[in-house]
């Protein structure tokens, strides 16, 4: 549907002018009827031409005044109200009554079947007066300071005043039929809501700036170049677990002899006869029953060890308390593996050599 242009009489601070009239071929009976009934003069209605100028010369009187619709509007700010227990005084001190009047400036019968209102001066004027006296500080105080909140306000009055200017109410030509004498009329069937509701659509709140963007500082990654998915799940080992499983060499699932034979000499090799307290030997006691039963000197006590092997005997019953590398995994090896030049299958070499 093509926009409806509107005649420059509609236009925003425009003066008023004769309403531009566009009538059908075949006018309607209800029009002539209301025609009749306003004009004092009897005048002959029985062609478009003659309803044409009826209609013209009644809506361009300076009287043809419509009240369009009332509103009940505060006098004072909400703080500089009047208080009161009864609502009756409360709404005498504090309201006032604004009445909403226009002129017609277009009557279309044809295309939209419709009829144009325009706001009078003096309507606008009130409601202007309205906005920056009351609604503006109003709308002020309920909201939160900013460096530009006056500038905004000014520009919200002013955006009010070209609203007002251009503001035009269409409705139904049937309109017309609250047509009065001198061309005043108001409106009929609930039409007013609608006017009212379209001016206090007119009163825009005071809005504040919208917040401002923070920018959300993230922190540097320790590795800028390992940035992929493969290191997030990567477990690191404390340090003094990663000690003990170096001293170890971490034993695999699957152990072999050789391996656990390498680890544990390399163990033993490391430890030095400075490391080791060497207790005294006993003094060796003999027993008079064996003095006595036996016939050689070999039966009462041993012969003597060497160096190395009395130093082996007392080397692996220090180190007894020690986990040995086999009690940590499974029995794979005999009794005959060595560790670091000990062989275990020489433990009855290392008897005492004196006896209990």
């Amino acid at each position: 549907m093509p926009p409806v242009l509107l005649p420059a009489s509609a236009a925003a601070f425009a003066p008023r002018s004769a309403p531009t009239i566009v009538l059908n071929s075949k006018v309607d009976p209800w029009l002539t009827a209301t025609l009749k009934r306003v004009n004092r003069i009897k005048r002959p209605l029985n062609s478009v031409t003659q309803h044409f100028r009826c209609l013209t010369e009644t809506l361009s009187s300076q009287s043809a005044i419509w009240t369009l619709s009332s509103l009940m509007l505060p006098k004072a700010p909400e703080a500089d109200l009047c208080k009161d227990d009864n609502p009756l005084v409360e709404a005498l001190f504090n309201y006032k009554m604004i009445t909403i009047e226009a002129y017609i400036v277009h009557v279309d019968m044809v295309s939209e079947n419709e009829v144009a209102f325009k706001l009078t001066p003096e309507t606008i004027e009130s409601l202007v007066e309205y906005h920056k006296d009351v609604h503006s500080v109003d709308t002020a105080a309920a909201t939160w300071s900013w460096s530009e909140k006056q500038i905004q306000l000014k520009k919200l009055q002013e955006d009010f005043v070209q609203a007002a200017n251009k503001f035009v109410y269409r409705t139904n030509a049937m309109a017309l039929e609250g047509l009065e004498e001198d061309g005043a009329g108001e409106l009929l069937c609930g039409r007013s809501e609608e006017v009212k509701t379209a001016i206090m659509g007119l009163f825009l709140p005071l809005l504040p700036p919208p917040p401002r963007v923070v920018d959300v500082v993230r922190p540097t990654p320790l590795l800028p170049s390992s940035t992929g998915t493969e290191n997030w799940w990567q477990h690191t080992m404390p340090q003094s677990q990663s000690s003990s499983a170096d001293s170890w060499r971490i034993v695999p699932s699957s152990p072999t002899t050789t391996s656990s034979g390498e680890s544990g000499s390399s163990m033993w090799a490391s430890m030095s006869m400075n490391d080791l307290q060497l207790p005294s030997p006993p003094t060796p006691s003999y027993s008079e029953s064996f003095s006595t039963s036996c016939e050689s000197p070999a039966h009462f006590y041993s012969a003597p060890m060497s160096t190395t092997s009395y130093s082996t005997a007392i080397t692996s019953a220090s180190i007894t308390p020690l986990p040995l590398p086999s009690t940590l995994l499974p029995q794979q090896c005999s009794t005959s593996m060595g560790y670091g030049g000990f062989d275990w299958g020489r433990y009855q070499d290392l008897a005492l050599p004196y006896a209990m």
